[in-house]
């Protein structure tokens, strides 16, 4: 049993400090394996900046755990608040909760519940309605901290699609074609289609337009009609009549923000593990052989925004892959693509099933933290699961 009243006598909970908590905080991540399977574990790389994963929201805030005796820094959390909306109209004021880590020595001890209440406790006090955060399926040790201590329930499943960049990268089928689209474009689409999302973010328009997202495009089928992207009014850029099948999809180059880590003690000819970085996922098992290139930090580009209409979508998928996978090619110390998608979501039954693809098994978690919170909101996160949402790549 934990004596939290003895951690909490001993424990101070404050915020970063930027001039003084750099190093250290850099050293609790890397100490913190994110996972360890078969003797590989994986570690965050910060980059130099721990507030990398959060400077993106207005409302953010960084807490660490320090012993009052040693100064010692034992735990870390990050959180944000942004808005979403709902089916119904309703807005939402929403609290993500973003990479606790808790120094190995310190565990079982009561650190993480502190740290997640007070986390808590900041985002209630700057308006938000909810709390959100994401483990996966398999992390007994999160789930009861979340579930039996902090009372949250499921919100949603989802899953993590993770697959290697090769070198060289397959080829695009001829009768497909990929076009870039311009911002204005990619906005009035995005209006459109994540209305067909349960819960997706007021500011998608600022997230198309950060530096670390690398574009827009749409993927058609040339011989069933073509995309009149060069209309003046955006308002309906997708002629149903002439196009059947298409899917509309972002990139966020993760790899300015964070890279991963892997650390082996013993030669493996595959990689089999778990990952849990800044929100305690990415993928459980990256199918690939271990070279020495995977020792040194690697980043990723993660596919976003995914939305398709029509029914021959399995190979406009596919080609999606590859085009992600070739662009990866020429960016330095890219090694992965990765999505993640709500099981719910139409297209995460046509996602290509090789060999080389990985797969985890998702879950965000919720509470309410505002007494004032809607009925119909409380209805939708609070006593059901919903199964197509939108995956913010700040929060990945």
């Amino acid at each position: 049993m934990v004596d939290t009243f003895s951690i909490e006598s001993k424990l101070l909970i404050r915020e970063f400090d930027e001039d003084k908590d750099v190093k250290v905080v850099g050293k609790l991540e890397r100490n913190c394996e994110i996972g360890t399977k078969k003797g590989v574990s994986i570690f965050t790389n910060i980059v130099g900046d721990p507030l990398s994963r959060i400077r993106f929201y207005p409302l953010h805030v960084m807490l660490v755990a320090e012993l009052l005796e040693s100064r010692e820094l034992v735990g870390v959390v990050r959180g944000c608040i942004k808005s979403m909306r709902t089916p119904s109209e309703s807005l939402l004021k929403i609290g993500c909760i973003l990479g606790l880590r808790v120094s190995p020595t310190h565990r079982r001890k009561g650190v993480g519940l502190k740290l997640v209440t007070s986390v808590e406790e900041w985002m209630l006090r700057n308006g938000a309605e909810y709390a959100c955060l994401a483990t996966e399926k398999n992390n007994d040790a999160s789930r009861n901290l979340f579930t039996n201590k902090c009372k949250y329930v499921s919100l949603s499943s989802l899953v993590i699609f993770l697959h290697p960049i090769s070198f060289p990268s397959k080829h695009i089928s001829k009768d497909i074609k990929i076009e870039k689209v311009n911002m204005d474009q990619a906005i009035s689409l995005y209006r459109r289609t994540l209305m067909a999302k349960e819960l997706y973010p007021l500011d998608m328009d600022a997230i198309l337009k950060e530096n670390l997202s690398l574009g827009t495009w749409v993927s058609y089928y040339k011989d069933e009609g073509w995309l009149n992207l060069q209309v003046e009014s955006h308002e309906d850029l997708i002629t149903n009549e002439i196009t059947s099948s298409w899917i509309i999809f972002s990139i966020w180059n993760t790899c300015e923000a964070y890279k991963l880590q892997l650390k082996k003690s013993q030669p493996l000819r595959f990689l089999h593990t778990t990952l849990n970085h800044a929100r305690d996922k990415i993928f459980p098992c990256l199918r690939m052989s271990v070279s020495d290139s995977f020792c040194r930090p690697f980043g990723f580009l993660f596919l976003y925004g995914l939305h398709g209409e029509g029914e021959n979508l399995g190979e406009l998928m596919e080609s999606i892959w590859r085009f992600t996978s070739r662009l990866g090619e020429s960016l330095r110390d890219c090694r992965v693509v990765i999505t993640e998608l709500g099981f719910g979501d139409p297209l995460v039954n046509h996602v290509p099933q090789t060999a080389s693809m990985s797969c985890i098994d998702d879950i965000w978690f919720t509470k309410r933290l505002s007494s004032n919170s809607d009925e119909k909101d409380d209805e939708l996160l609070m006593k059901r699961q919903i199964g197509n949402v939108f995956v913010d790549p700040r929060d990945f």
